[in-house]
């Protein structure tokens, strides 16, 4: 039994709970070691960079909020930590610099505005990620905002749900334009039609086993299931629950559930689901998604008449409590109120008359975040850094925004193209997913120790994901700008993965992750 196994079985991660208000009265100092990692369940992460001080970690399913738990979550921000807040891949909000003295009125908060941070750590479920324009997009295939609820509804604070071997990563989209990463996810469920007579059914084909962490980017596997809308949820906590029974809870880096669907492989796993559930389930549909993909920045149409969207850039994910107040009042103003989080780290204001569309673009803040950012910080992306993670080996989000600025100025109008960072191994900025992913690590230039990365190209996500391939490694963060100059003129999509026209996908089809490239070694005196 491994370390975190056995602190599970002396005291499960929901209790902490009750722990809490004496943890705020005794201080910070008193909490053990196994309480700091039970206090995960409940959102709340003590990290070595900023000892004395936790993040804390919301859940926002499907990436919507409003306007209310907006004002609240950046009044927290001000009142309690220091009026840093960021915007993960995973449509989440943490706030920063959280002292556990705070906690119990930080929670009173958050449960007067309907928010909740449990589960958001440790072996749950996390959020439940969806488009962020769900309900709103005319080309969209399902709404799946009533099942992340009904899913998130579910698990949420259920026992049956929070012993997990490890974390389970779930996305439900119904948008044919892969702005979601569903192919690194432990479950997802993509847009797809089931031929039947008299018409076709809308619905979702299943995938299962995808990661970035845990040894890399393994490609989730068809299971070869078609669901209807109404057949999701269940679906979905029974191959939860299959995983909770049978999954290893040994060896930690090596318990996700990739790891029991390649030592069962998916037919066996398909079969067993069947049982528990003890009813058939259809063959997988045609998948309809497209071949590109979308971060949903800019302005869109809305099924809705006379609607727009309102897609705005946080460059790297970062974004004062300031601004963000200001955007809930862009909502209240110019929309209903709603304000909704995008995996590209973006904010989206939906419900944006046309009549009022001009207004809204002249605000002030549209300056600070972009609704037509360049093509070299559009899909920029960033993991939190060792600023604040004392799992990242270097800062990433000032070293990506500084790289993007340079290239900005070295480059004429370049080609769209994805960079994500990630601070370490973990994969958090998804830098396997990008056209150029960078993984930070140190290196020795003339015998002194800088901060260095190892550069990946082509990696992809959608209907043909491809694994990324590490070309450059321990390249100094401070030899970027010349290196990539010379990289991205000559660097596009088409070219590095060729996109095959789209047939439907046989019943026995898998998708079977491509094989790396031995990489390049670049000395430490380039």
């Amino acid at each position: 039994m491994n370390k975190i196994e056995a602190l599970k079985s002396e005291k499960g991660g929901l209790e902490i709970k009750r722990d809490i208000e004496r943890f705020a009265k005794e201080g910070w100092e008193s909490i053990s070691e196994d309480d700091i990692h039970r206090l995960k369940w409940f959102g709340l992460f003590l990290r070595k960079p900023t000892p004395g001080f936790f993040m804390m970690r919301v859940r926002i399913s499907n990436g919507i909020a409003f306007s209310y738990q907006i004002k609240a979550l950046s009044d927290i921000s001000k009142r309690f930590g220091n009026g840093v807040i960021d915007i993960t891949t995973r449509q989440q909000i943490q706030v920063r610099h959280l002292k556990i003295e705070s906690i119990p009125e930080v929670f009173d908060l958050m449960e007067q505005a309907g928010l909740s941070s449990m589960q958001t750590g440790m072996d749950n479920i996390r959020n439940v990620m969806g488009c962020p324009l769900s309900g709103l997009n005319p080309k969209e295939v399902t709404d799946t905002l009533p099942l992340a609820k009904g899913l998130t509804d579910l698990f949420l604070n259920n026992p049956e749900f929070t012993n997990l071997p490890r974390k389970i990563n779930i996305a439900i989209t119904g948008c044919p334009d892969n702005c979601v990463h569903t192919e690194s996810q432990d479950i997802a469920l993509i847009p797809a039609f089931l031929e039947k007579p008299g018409g076709k059914i809308a619905g979702f084909n299943v995938l299962a086993g995808g990661k970035l962490g845990s040894g890399g980017y393994r490609i989730a596997s068809s299971l070869d299931i078609f669901l209807e809308p109404h057949e999701v949820v269940n679906t979905c906590a029974e191959i939860v629950l299959l995983y909770r029974d049978y999954g290893n809870r040994e060896t930690r880096t090596q318990n996700r559930l990739s790891f029991l669907l390649d030592e069962w492989g998916a037919e066996r796993f398909r079969e067993t689901l069947l049982k528990r559930l003890g009813n058939p389930l259809r063959r997988a549909g045609i998948d309809v998604r497209n071949s590109g993909h979308k971060d949903h920045i800019g302005i869109y149409r809305q099924k809705q008449l006379f609607a727009n969207a309102v897609g705005l850039k946080a460059i790297v994910g970062r974004i004062k409590a300031e601004q963000l107040t200001k955007v809930a009042e862009l909502a209240e103003k110019y929309g209903t109120g709603e304000v909704r989080f995008s995996p590209s780290q973006s904010l989206i204001v939906p419900h944006v008359q046309d009549k009022h569309l001009g207004d809204f673009l002249e605000e002030p803040i549209l300056k600070e975040l972009l609704y037509a950012p360049s093509s070299v910080v559009r899909n920029l992306v960033s993991c939190v850094g060792s600023d604040y993670c004392s799992l990242a080996t270097i800062e990433t989000k000032s070293r990506a925004l500084d790289l993007a600025q340079q290239l900005e100025t070295r480059l004429k109008n370049p080609s769209p193209i994805s960079m994500h960072w990630s601070g370490c191994p973990a994969g958090c900025g998804n830098h396997l997913l990008s056209d150029i992913g960078f993984l930070g690590k140190r290196t020795k230039v003339e015998g002194k120790t800088v901060d260095a990365v190892d550069i990946f190209v082509g990696g992809r996500a959608g209907p043909n994901p491809k694994t990324s391939i590490k070309i450059l490694e321990n390249v100094p963060c401070d030899s970027l700008p010349q290196i990539l100059e010379g990289i991205i003129p000559y660097h596009t999509r088409h070219k590095m993965h060729p996109v095959k026209k789209s047939r439907p996908k046989t019943s026995s089809e898998n998708i079977i992750p491509q094989k790396t490239a031995e990489p390049i070694t670049l000395s430490s005196s380039a």
